[in-house]
């Protein structure tokens, strides 16, 4: 008993030293800077999505891919991966460019959900992503907004 006792407490002070083990991270801070067509294929548009990535980290952030999710007013409408691999350096920053395709079917969801909205004023987006880093080192990040369209163009 006392052995079981003594393998428990054992246990427990690893598993609390182990935490201590990794660094904490600021977030990192995400923007689109750009998005560029690419050749579309099929029933679906490609775009090149550029987003500028800010180390606010004392270390560096390697990385060996990344992926994007957007949903537009509470539906998806793109979503892209990369295999690209590098390293932002501590407080530093890097554009990376992330392949996204919309399907003619996200198209489709986004066109019935704007018939619902008098107007195209204010679409709320979410813009979902991950830096992958191995076991422990993926890095996820989430930017929030909304659309604004200027003028008449965003009533119906």
């Amino acid at each position: 008993m006392r052995r079981i006792l003594g393998l428990s407490v054992f246990l427990m002070l690893l598993n609390l030293s182990a935490c201590a083990l990794f660094p904490h991270r600021d977030p990192l801070n995400i923007n689109v800077v750009g998005i560029e067509p690419l050749p579309n294929q099929g029933l679906e548009v490609r775009f090149a999505v550029k987003l500028r990535v800010q180390n606010p980290n004392e270390t560096a952030i390697d990385y060996n891919g990344v992926a994007l999710d957007l949903e537009v007013n509470g539906r998806t409408l793109a979503t892209g991966v990369s295999d690209q691999s590098g390293s932002i350096p501590r407080f530093s920053e890097a554009i990376l460019s992330v392949p996204v395709s919309i399907s003619a079917f996200s198209v489709l969801r986004q066109t019935l959900g704007l018939s619902q909205t008098q107007s195209l004023d204010n679409l709320p987006y979410v813009l979902k992503g991950k830096l992958a880093g191995g076991v422990f080192g993926t890095l996820r990040f989430v930017d929030r907004g909304t659309l604004d369209l200027p003028g008449s163009a965003a009533n119906w």
